[in-house]
Protein backbone atom coordinates (compact mmCIF):
# COMPACT_ATOMS: atom_id res chain seq x y z
CA UNK A 1 0.00 0.00 0.00
CA UNK A 2 0.97 3.81 -0.40
CA UNK A 3 0.06 6.87 0.07
CA UNK A 4 -0.12 9.48 -2.25
CA UNK A 5 -0.29 13.38 -1.48
CA UNK A 6 -1.39 16.10 -3.86
CA UNK A 7 -1.08 19.64 -2.78
CA UNK A 8 -3.21 22.41 -3.91
CA UNK A 9 -1.14 23.23 -7.37
CA UNK A 10 -1.49 19.60 -8.35
CA UNK A 11 -5.62 19.79 -7.66
CA UNK A 12 -6.31 23.25 -9.00
CA UNK A 13 -7.26 23.32 -12.32
CA UNK A 14 -9.03 20.76 -14.79
CA UNK A 15 -5.83 20.49 -16.41
CA UNK A 16 -3.93 18.65 -13.08
CA UNK A 17 -6.35 16.74 -11.88
CA UNK A 18 -6.32 14.60 -15.14
CA UNK A 19 -2.67 14.17 -14.65
CA UNK A 20 -3.60 13.41 -11.13
CA UNK A 21 -5.80 11.09 -12.67
CA UNK A 22 -3.73 9.27 -14.24
CA UNK A 23 -1.00 8.86 -11.77
CA UNK A 24 -3.32 7.30 -9.53
CA UNK A 25 -4.75 4.84 -12.46
CA UNK A 26 -1.13 3.43 -13.46
CA UNK A 27 -0.90 2.00 -9.38
CA UNK A 28 -0.37 -1.40 -9.38
CA UNK A 29 -0.64 -0.86 -5.13
CA UNK A 30 -3.81 -0.26 -3.03
CA UNK A 31 -3.30 3.84 -2.46
CA UNK A 32 -4.67 6.31 0.27
CA UNK A 33 -4.43 9.57 -2.07
CA UNK A 34 -4.35 12.72 0.20
CA UNK A 35 -5.51 16.30 -0.99
CA UNK A 36 -5.06 19.60 -0.17
CA UNK A 37 -7.44 22.06 -1.28
CA UNK A 38 -7.37 23.72 -4.59
CA UNK A 39 -4.85 26.00 -5.28
CA UNK A 40 -5.84 29.30 -3.63
CA UNK A 41 -9.03 28.16 -2.22
CA UNK A 42 -7.68 28.38 1.66
CA UNK A 43 -6.07 32.28 1.47
CA UNK A 44 -10.04 32.96 -0.29
CA UNK A 45 -11.67 31.34 2.57
CA UNK A 46 -8.98 33.30 5.17
CA UNK A 47 -10.20 36.59 3.25
CA UNK A 48 -13.98 35.97 3.37
CA UNK A 49 -13.67 34.95 6.69
CA UNK A 50 -11.54 38.18 7.45
CA UNK A 51 -14.27 40.53 5.41
CA UNK A 52 -16.86 39.17 7.01
CA UNK A 53 -15.45 39.68 10.54
CA UNK A 54 -14.65 43.28 9.66
CA UNK A 55 -18.60 43.82 8.43
CA UNK A 56 -17.65 43.88 4.85
CA UNK A 57 -20.36 42.72 2.72
CA UNK A 58 -18.29 41.96 -0.15
CA UNK A 59 -17.60 38.65 0.89
CA UNK A 60 -20.57 37.78 -0.39
CA UNK A 61 -20.35 37.36 -4.15
CA UNK A 62 -16.96 35.52 -3.28
CA UNK A 63 -19.33 32.58 -2.48
CA UNK A 64 -20.82 32.27 -5.97
CA UNK A 65 -17.09 32.79 -7.36
CA UNK A 66 -16.17 29.99 -4.93
CA UNK A 67 -19.07 27.60 -5.83
CA UNK A 68 -18.53 28.42 -9.99
CA UNK A 69 -14.92 27.53 -9.54
CA UNK A 70 -15.59 24.12 -8.32
CA UNK A 71 -18.35 23.55 -10.40
CA UNK A 72 -16.08 24.33 -13.11
CA UNK A 73 -13.65 21.62 -12.50
CA UNK A 74 -16.85 19.10 -11.95
CA UNK A 75 -17.73 19.55 -15.60
CA UNK A 76 -14.10 18.75 -16.06
CA UNK A 77 -13.27 15.93 -14.27
CA UNK A 78 -16.33 14.29 -12.95
CA UNK A 79 -18.13 11.46 -15.28
CA UNK A 80 -21.13 13.09 -16.66
CA UNK A 81 -23.43 10.87 -14.80
CA UNK A 82 -22.06 12.06 -11.13
CA UNK A 83 -21.93 16.02 -11.72
CA UNK A 84 -25.09 16.30 -10.71
CA UNK A 85 -24.25 14.56 -7.00
CA UNK A 86 -21.22 16.16 -6.71
CA UNK A 87 -22.61 19.94 -7.74
CA UNK A 88 -25.35 19.18 -5.07
CA UNK A 89 -21.64 18.65 -2.42
CA UNK A 90 -20.54 21.99 -3.50
CA UNK A 91 -24.20 23.47 -3.17
CA UNK A 92 -24.03 22.22 0.55
CA UNK A 93 -21.26 23.07 1.52
CA UNK A 94 -20.15 26.05 -0.08
CA UNK A 95 -23.78 28.34 0.03
CA UNK A 96 -25.50 26.42 2.59
CA UNK A 97 -22.46 25.89 5.03
CA UNK A 98 -20.20 28.48 4.39
CA UNK A 99 -22.63 31.23 4.34
CA UNK A 100 -24.28 30.81 7.99
CA UNK A 101 -20.23 30.65 9.35
CA UNK A 102 -19.64 34.15 7.29
CA UNK A 103 -22.91 35.67 7.93
CA UNK A 104 -22.63 34.86 11.82
CA UNK A 105 -19.07 36.75 11.81
CA UNK A 106 -21.05 39.92 10.27
CA UNK A 107 -23.84 39.97 12.63
CA UNK A 108 -21.87 38.65 15.73
CA UNK A 109 -18.86 41.13 16.77
CA UNK A 110 -18.36 40.49 20.04
CA UNK A 111 -17.85 36.86 19.88
CA UNK A 112 -15.30 34.87 22.13
CA UNK A 113 -11.69 34.93 20.89
CA UNK A 114 -11.41 30.87 21.16
CA UNK A 115 -14.84 30.60 19.58
CA UNK A 116 -14.03 32.86 16.80
CA UNK A 117 -10.84 31.13 16.11
CA UNK A 118 -12.76 27.45 16.14
CA UNK A 119 -15.32 29.08 13.35
CA UNK A 120 -12.37 30.04 11.49
CA UNK A 121 -10.76 26.87 11.16
CA UNK A 122 -14.35 25.30 10.73
CA UNK A 123 -14.50 27.47 7.57
CA UNK A 124 -11.23 27.02 6.45
CA UNK A 125 -12.12 22.85 6.89
CA UNK A 126 -14.20 23.47 4.05
CA UNK A 127 -11.47 23.76 1.35
CA UNK A 128 -9.95 20.48 1.91
CA UNK A 129 -13.70 18.82 1.99
CA UNK A 130 -14.44 20.33 -1.59
CA UNK A 131 -11.42 18.87 -3.41
CA UNK A 132 -11.49 15.74 -1.58
CA UNK A 133 -15.31 15.15 -2.56
CA UNK A 134 -14.42 16.03 -6.22
CA UNK A 135 -11.33 13.85 -6.40
CA UNK A 136 -13.59 10.86 -4.89
CA UNK A 137 -15.77 10.78 -7.45
CA UNK A 138 -13.48 11.56 -10.29
CA UNK A 139 -11.70 8.19 -9.41
CA UNK A 140 -14.58 6.64 -7.91
CA UNK A 141 -12.62 6.06 -4.86
CA UNK A 142 -13.95 5.24 -1.00
CA UNK A 143 -14.36 8.58 0.84
CA UNK A 144 -12.59 8.99 4.01
CA UNK A 145 -12.86 12.03 6.85
CA UNK A 146 -9.85 12.71 8.33
CA UNK A 147 -11.02 14.65 11.54
CA UNK A 148 -12.27 11.25 12.22
CA UNK A 149 -8.68 9.38 12.64
CA UNK A 150 -6.33 13.09 12.68
CA UNK A 151 -6.54 14.03 16.05
CA UNK A 152 -5.14 16.84 17.94
CA UNK A 153 -5.05 18.48 21.17
CA UNK A 154 -4.66 21.72 23.22
CA UNK A 155 -1.34 21.39 25.91
CA UNK A 156 -1.22 24.68 27.66
CA UNK A 157 -2.20 26.75 24.33
CA UNK A 158 -0.28 25.04 21.80
CA UNK A 159 -2.33 22.49 19.27
CA UNK A 160 -0.23 19.32 19.48
CA UNK A 161 -0.77 15.57 17.65
CA UNK A 162 -3.25 13.42 20.08
CA UNK A 163 -1.05 9.95 20.05
CA UNK A 164 -4.63 8.14 19.32
CA UNK A 165 -4.33 9.14 15.84
CA UNK A 166 -2.06 6.20 14.83
CA UNK A 167 -4.56 3.57 16.53
CA UNK A 168 -7.57 5.49 14.81
CA UNK A 169 -5.35 5.39 11.11
CA UNK A 170 -5.30 2.00 11.41
CA UNK A 171 -8.82 1.23 12.60
CA UNK A 172 -9.96 3.34 9.93
CA UNK A 173 -8.11 1.62 6.86
CA UNK A 174 -6.59 -1.85 8.20
CA UNK A 175 -8.48 -4.29 6.20
CA UNK A 176 -10.32 -2.73 3.38
CA UNK A 177 -9.54 -4.14 0.57
CA UNK A 178 -10.81 -1.36 -2.33
CA UNK A 179 -8.25 -0.19 -4.23
CA UNK A 180 -8.23 3.62 -4.14
CA UNK A 181 -9.02 5.47 -1.23
CA UNK A 182 -9.50 9.45 -0.70
CA UNK A 183 -8.67 11.71 2.73
CA UNK A 184 -7.82 15.28 3.02
CA UNK A 185 -4.92 16.50 3.99
CA UNK A 186 -4.66 19.73 6.57
CA UNK A 187 -7.67 19.60 8.95
CA UNK A 188 -8.25 17.51 12.11
CA UNK A 189 -10.35 17.83 15.21
CA UNK A 190 -9.60 18.46 18.90
CA UNK A 191 -10.22 14.54 20.54
CA UNK A 192 -11.22 16.73 23.94
CA UNK A 193 -14.66 18.80 21.98
CA UNK A 194 -14.85 17.79 18.52
CA UNK A 195 -13.77 21.13 17.20
CA UNK A 196 -12.36 21.16 13.63
CA UNK A 197 -8.79 22.31 13.70
CA UNK A 198 -5.51 21.99 11.03
CA UNK A 199 -2.22 20.72 10.85
CA UNK A 200 -1.23 24.44 9.89
CA UNK A 201 0.28 25.63 6.10
CA UNK A 202 1.81 22.66 5.14
CA UNK A 203 -0.11 20.18 7.06
CA UNK A 204 -1.03 18.07 3.98
CA UNK A 205 2.13 17.05 3.88
CA UNK A 206 2.60 16.00 7.36
CA UNK A 207 -1.31 13.68 7.10
CA UNK A 208 -0.24 11.89 4.58
CA UNK A 209 3.18 11.29 6.71
CA UNK A 210 1.04 10.23 9.46
CA UNK A 211 -1.45 7.77 7.65
CA UNK A 212 1.81 5.85 6.29
CA UNK A 213 3.40 5.51 9.30
CA UNK A 214 0.44 4.18 11.04
CA UNK A 215 -0.21 1.76 8.26
CA UNK A 216 3.47 1.16 7.77
CA UNK A 217 2.87 1.73 3.89
CA UNK A 218 5.44 0.90 1.17
CA UNK A 219 6.15 4.20 0.34
CA UNK A 220 4.97 8.00 0.69
CA UNK A 221 4.75 10.34 -2.77
CA UNK A 222 4.79 13.92 -2.29
CA UNK A 223 3.04 15.22 -5.65
CA UNK A 224 4.35 18.55 -6.16
CA UNK A 225 4.93 20.85 -9.11
CA UNK A 226 8.75 20.85 -8.46
CA UNK A 227 10.60 18.07 -9.87
CA UNK A 228 12.33 16.75 -6.85
CA UNK A 229 15.12 18.85 -4.23
CA UNK A 230 17.76 20.51 -6.23
CA UNK A 231 21.09 21.61 -5.30
CA UNK A 232 20.25 25.05 -5.19
CA UNK A 233 17.25 27.59 -5.69
CA UNK A 234 16.93 26.83 -9.74
CA UNK A 235 15.56 30.55 -9.82
CA UNK A 236 18.95 31.89 -8.41
CA UNK A 237 21.43 29.31 -9.50
CA UNK A 238 21.01 27.73 -13.32
CA UNK A 239 23.16 25.08 -12.75
CA UNK A 240 21.13 23.56 -9.77
CA UNK A 241 20.47 20.12 -10.51
CA UNK A 242 17.72 17.64 -9.46
CA UNK A 243 19.26 15.32 -6.54
CA UNK A 244 18.09 11.86 -6.88
CA UNK A 245 18.83 10.53 -3.94
CA UNK A 246 18.93 11.92 -0.18
CA UNK A 247 18.63 11.52 3.79
CA UNK A 248 15.64 12.22 5.36
CA UNK A 249 18.47 14.19 7.66
CA UNK A 250 19.77 16.05 3.86
CA UNK A 251 15.86 16.63 3.28
CA UNK A 252 14.92 18.11 6.64
CA UNK A 253 18.13 19.93 6.74
CA UNK A 254 17.39 21.41 2.96
CA UNK A 255 13.92 22.45 4.69
CA UNK A 256 14.71 23.88 7.64
CA UNK A 257 17.10 25.85 5.32
CA UNK A 258 14.14 27.39 3.20
CA UNK A 259 13.73 24.77 0.74
CA UNK A 260 9.81 24.62 0.11
CA UNK A 261 9.28 21.65 -1.44
CA UNK A 262 7.58 19.33 1.56
CA UNK A 263 6.62 20.41 5.08
CA UNK A 264 9.49 19.81 7.33
CA UNK A 265 7.33 17.85 10.00
CA UNK A 266 6.84 15.25 7.64
CA UNK A 267 10.18 13.15 7.72
CA UNK A 268 9.67 12.49 11.40
CA UNK A 269 6.95 9.47 11.67
CA UNK A 270 8.50 8.28 8.19
CA UNK A 271 11.73 7.98 8.93
CA UNK A 272 10.72 6.26 12.41
CA UNK A 273 9.33 3.71 10.43
CA UNK A 274 12.28 3.83 7.58
CA UNK A 275 9.25 4.40 5.28
CA UNK A 276 11.11 6.22 1.83
CA UNK A 277 9.75 9.13 0.56
CA UNK A 278 9.35 10.04 -3.40
CA UNK A 279 9.18 13.48 -4.32
CA UNK A 280 7.13 14.25 -7.54
CA UNK A 281 5.94 16.36 -10.12
CA UNK A 282 2.60 16.15 -11.05
CA UNK A 283 2.77 18.11 -14.01
CA UNK A 284 5.84 15.90 -15.20
CA UNK A 285 5.19 12.63 -13.76
CA UNK A 286 7.68 11.05 -16.32
CA UNK A 287 10.66 12.90 -14.15
CA UNK A 288 12.70 10.69 -11.78
CA UNK A 289 12.16 12.53 -8.27
CA UNK A 290 13.96 12.92 -5.63
CA UNK A 291 14.00 9.80 -3.16
CA UNK A 292 14.65 10.41 0.76
CA UNK A 293 15.86 7.51 2.95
Amino acid sequence: MKVLKFGGTSVGSVESLKNVKNIVESQDDQVIVVVSALGGVTDLLLEMTHKAEARDDSYEPMVEQLLNRHNSVIEGVVPANQQAQCKAIMQQFIVQGLTQFFSMLYANQNLDADYKAQVEDAIVAHGETLSSAIVTCMLGAVPHFSPNFIKTKDVDGERLLDNATFDLIAQEFKGRKEKVHVTQGFISEDSSNGAKTNLGRGGSDFTAALIAAALDASSLEIWTDVDGFYTADPKKDPTATIMPRMTYQQALDMCQAGAKVIYAPTLSPVAIKHIPVWVKNTFNPQAPGTLIE
